[in-house]
C-alpha cells in the first residue's frame, strides 16, 4: 500500500541521514498516517481511511465532503 495521504497528498520525502562524521547515506521521512473509521453521512455509512495528523485536522475543519471535493479536485 502506497504510503500516501488521500486527504493532504503527503507523501514520503528523502534525504541524507549525516553522521557526526559527516557521513551522508540515504533515508526516507514518512508521513504520520493513521487508519481511521471517518463518518460519512450523506452516504450514510463508515469509511476506513489512512490519513495523516494533518488530513485529520482538515477534516474535523472543512467536513469530510468539502475535504473529498477539495482532494479529488488537486488530484486530477
Amino acid at each position: 500500500m502506497a504510503k500516501i495521504c488521500p486527504i493532504t497528498g503527503k507523501r514520503p520525502l528523502t534525504g541524507n541521514r549525516v553522521s557526526h562524521a559527516n557521513n551522508k547515506t540515504r533515508r526516507r521521512w514518512e508521513p504520520n498516517l493513521q487508519w481511521k473509521r471517518i463518518w460519512i453521512p450523506s452516504e450514510d455509512r463508515f469509511v476506513r481511511m489512512r490519513v495523516t495528523a494533518r488530513g485529520l485536522r482538515t477534516i474535523q475543519k472543512l467536513g469530510i465532503n468539502a475535504a473529498l471535493t477539495r482532494a479529488s479536485k488537486r488530484s486530477k
